[in-house]
């Protein structure tokens, strides 16, 4: 964690040393996918894992304002509450979802990129043994020969990542309903519980399918005849993962291993309350 930055880093190792790679990717992300809400009546069944959780409480303070750790909160009339275990704290949270929320970093139209687009102008350079290194945004296929010329993971929106993100934002809503909001997107004055931010990463995860305003699916804009040949453009194509700016789908094709994950996102807009 990056007090000053407000998100987790990657650190390289060496000589007893520890480096912070502040890059601004998914793997800064990641700690928000970590939330389990426990009733306490569960715990109460649980004598051994409730004396030990207390003793980490008591003797791990150092470790335990660092994260939610069985945080409470009891609804109105109850006795019993819900407790919270999650990785990052309310305040990490919070600061979090700043970047992860902001359409010049995280947010696209599209949903959550895999890199925040704050490293289009500004990328992460580093010199490691007299070479020069370099991590810039790029949005679609890879604009170099490295790693086999495959940089997917530099800008592109990727579904299974995001499908988890969504989920874990309703779990913490289950906890923290609506005493917590995030402004969303980041500098636009809306403030979302964080049942409605899942809402509008979804919604923006279920566009890449659905018929825009010129009436083609963004996911298939790139091939004409998929995108404009009626007796094709209602033939929806599983791509592996998306163009972090317009959409588009990239990689293999059909990826439905975890892109039909859009099907439960659909399912799950369906249910909601309109």
């Amino acid at each position: 964690w990056d007090e000053e930055d407000g998100f987790y880093y990657d650190h390289l190792l060496s000589g007893g040393n520890s480096t912070p790679l502040k890059v601004r990717s998914l793997v800064g992300l990641i700690p928000l996918c970590t939330p389990v809400v426990l009733d306490e009546r569960q715990i109460d069944k649980l004598p051994g894992f409730k004396r030990r959780t207390q003793w980490y409480l008591n003797n791990r303070t150092d470790m335990a304002k660092q994260m939610t750790y069985l945080n409470r909160v009891c609804p109105d009339g109850e006795n019993y509450g819900l407790r919270l275990l999650a990785l990052p704290n309310l305040e990490r949270l919070q600061r979090m979802l700043q970047k992860m929320l902001d359409e010049n970093e995280f947010l696209s139209p599209y949903g959550i990129r895999s890199l925040s687009a704050k490293h289009r102008d500004e990328p992460f350079v580093m010199n490691c043994n007299g070479e020069h290194l370099e991590v810039r945004y790029v949005p679609g296929e890879s604009d170099t020969y490295m790693f086999g010329g495959n940089s997917n993971w530099r800008g592109p929106v990727w579904l299974p990542i995001n499908f988890l993100l969504v989920e874990s934002l309703r779990i913490y809503y289950q906890f923290y309903g609506d005493s917590l909001t995030v402004e969303c997107p980041t500098g636009s004055g809306k403030m979302c519980n964080l049942s409605e931010v899942a809402d509008e990463i979804q919604s923006r995860l279920i566009s890449i399918f659905t018929l825009d305003k010129s009436g083609v699916r963004p996911g298939q804009s790139h091939d004409a005849k998929f995108a404009n040949d009626p007796a094709w453009q209602d033939l929806v194509l599983f791509y592996e993962y998306f163009h972090g700016d317009d959409g588009s789908g990239l990689g293999a094709s059909h990826q439905t291993g975890w892109t039909a994950l859009v099907a439960t996102l659909l399912e799950q807009q369906a249910a909601r309350p309109s």
